[in-house]
């Protein structure tokens, strides 16, 4: 007995890609209404066609980078251990450059 003889499920994948690209098409649309943008931003190029340069974001990323592993590391080694505030100084120095690269680097990266 197979299934075509008792009425079962046969998997047809002719009719699973058609039901699959529907159902593709119905997700955009919700998805755009619901963003409010229409149908323009469906068709946008992909981020990997577009020309992108290294400019001015580019530039300010290197020197946070700059500063988050020469400048700040520096500073560190230079400050003397019986100051006032040293242990404030061990937190702090790493952590600001730390979290304004990790800003940067989102900033300098997504682009309109």
């Amino acid at each position: 007995m197979t299934s075509s003889d008792d009425g079962g499920y046969v998997h047809d994948p002719a009719a699973f890609d058609a039901d699959a690209d529907a159902d593709d098409e119905q997700r955009a649309d919700s998805a755009a209404a619901s963003a409010g943008r229409g149908d323009g931003d469906l068709n946008a190029p992909h981020p990997a066609t577009v020309d992108r340069e290294f400019d001015w974001r580019g530039w300010s990323l290197v020197g946070v980078i700059v500063f988050a592993f020469l400048v700040a590391p520096a500073t560190i080694i230079l400050f003397p251990p019986g100051a006032e505030g040293y242990r404030f100084a061990l937190l702090i120095l790493p952590l600001a450059p730390a979290a304004l690269l990790a800003i940067t680097a989102v900033w300098a990266t997504t682009r309109p």
